[in-house]
This record gives structure tokens, sequence and C-alpha cells, in this order.
């Protein structure tokens, strides 16, 4: 399938999902245009704040071993959520494509919560720690870095 054909599936399937009582979210991820993997938002299904159609792909694609995507490209309905985006980085697809915006999508869908907004969550991350909605506090404990430190005896650098 070429990425037209792709980006119009993983729109279809957000329909469906959307149709079944879901968000309206898809991804799929590809690798030389054959279909790997596909996955839905099943947030409103499981009550699953992290089942996000991205999330939820790349959880699948490591059950079928496959944990590095490199030589794999991922297709989304809309481009990812810092959550999302973050996982993405994490998994390495070769490219993220997605048939949407993030202004596309907040002009006809808002997912906020009492934290953040769509139109807020990304620069809720650029700011100092002390002055994000979300209140965070360090607690210093002895030994705090031994695990980080074991990890990288055992690992090497």
């Amino acid at each position: 399938m070429n990425d037209h054909d792709l980006s119009s599936l993983t729109v279809s399937r957000a329909m469906d999902n959307v149709r079944e009582g879901g968000k309206p979210f898809a991804c799929l991820i590809v690798k030389d245009g054959e279909i790997v993997v596909e996955a839905v938002n099943h947030v409103a299904q499981e009550g699953d704040p992290t089942a996000h159609a991205e999330i939820r792909a790349i959880r699948a694609a490591a059950e079928k071993g496959i944990s590095d995507l490199s030589g794999y490209d991922m297709f989304v309905t809309a481009y990812p959520c810092p959550m999302c985006l973050g996982a993405v980085y994490y998994a390495q697809p070769d490219r993220l494509v997605f048939a949407v915006t993030r202004e596309e999508e907040g002009e006809h869908y808002e997912d906020g919560n009492r934290l953040m907004s769509l139109a807020t969550f990304y620069d809720e991350y650029t700011k100092p720690i002390d002055e994000r909605t979300l209140s965070a506090q360090q607690i210093r404990v002895d030994a705090a870095t031994a695990p980080f430190e074991e990890w990288t005896a055992k690992h090497g650098d």
C-alpha cells in the first residue's frame, strides 16, 4: 500500500472506533508498505488513560518481538499527544505520518482534563517543574541514585 492509502486506512479505522464507542484515533505500524500492527484508542472502552492507539500499537509490536521500530513507519490519525510522542521517540520508527495536525484536531475535538487541555498540553512540558499544573516534589532519600549506578555497572555506558 502507498502512503495515501495507509493514511486513509488509519482514518477509516478511527471512524470505525468512533462508531463502536471509542475515541477518534488509530495507528498502523508498517514495514515496506505492509501493515504489521493495527491499533485504535481504547481509553473509553477500557477506562485506561494510557490506552492510546500509538501506545497500544507499540505494545502489540513488542508482543511480536519488535521493540525497535527502525525500518518501520507509523501512521496515525493526528499528530501524537506528548505521552504518545514520547513513546514514539523511544520506539524509534523511521517515520511518523499523520493525517491531521493537533490544531486541526482541536477544531473538532477536545480531550483535556483538570490538569491540561489539548491546546496547553505541549506548553506544560516547557514550563519549569515548579510552574506546572501538576504538583511535583522531590524528596531526597539515601542512595536514591543507587539503582541507576547499579544498572550502569551491569550494562556499561
